[in-house]
This record gives C-alpha cells, structure tokens and sequence, in this order.
C-alpha cells in the first residue's frame, strides 16, 4: 500500500508566488526520488476552531494563508530511501534560508494508506 507524507503550514499571502514556484521545484526533484505525486493547496475555506483548527495549529498570523499538501510515495520504504536522496540533494541547497514562510511553524509527518477509494 502507498505511503503519504503531509504537510501543514502558514504561508505569508504575498509570498504565494514564490511559494508556487518552490514547490514545483521540490516537486520534481521529489518525483526523480521515486514521488508518485506531489499536491500542494492553498486555504481557501479554512474556519477557526474554539479547541482546534487548521490556522491554530501552524500560529497562522494576520497576513498568511494555511497551505495543506502531501506527497504520495509507492511504499514507506521507498519514501525513505528517496527521501534520503532528496535531502542530500545539492540542488536542495538553495532552499536554505530561502523558504517563503516560517519553518518553524511546519506540521509534518508519514502516513500508512488504509482506504483509497
């Protein structure tokens, strides 16, 4: 069964753009790695929640967007190993200080399918 890394994070609304781009870039090194597909959505109807929501979770600020993505791989296995590569690739560098949000404020983790319907 595949395997599916999500990510959950606050992106500041003028930096849209440049997130778009970077994500393409990621993207397709992601896919070299042996990624199936890579999704990544910008908030569109995110409600607030009194206990828990989307926005609380990544400290949304006024000014920025919650953006929602996964990556789906064909197995952990080979998450992992692609993963590794794409860690240790150079052209990843770039992405050093240069992401166009808080990566601080980044939810992420690894997910096993039990139902694709």
């Amino acid at each position: 069964m595949n395997y599916v890394d999500g990510y959950l994070l606050a992106v500041p609304k003028e930096n849209k753009d440049a997130y778009r781009e970077l994500s393409e870039e990621v993207a397709e090194v992601l896919k070299e790695y042996g990624a199936l597909k890579v999704v990544e959505c910008w908030g569109d109807d995110i409600p607030g929640g009194e206990i828990t929501s989307f926005p609380a979770a990544v400290k949304c600020e006024p000014g920025e967007q919650v953006v929602f993505s996964w990556v789906l791989w064909p197995s952990k296995a080979a998450r992992d190993d692609g993963l590794a590569k794409f860690m240790a690739d150079p052209r990843m560098e770039c992405v050093n200080g240069n992401m166009p949000f808080d990566g601080s404020r980044l939810v992420f983790g690894g997910f096993e399918v039990i139902v694709n319907a």
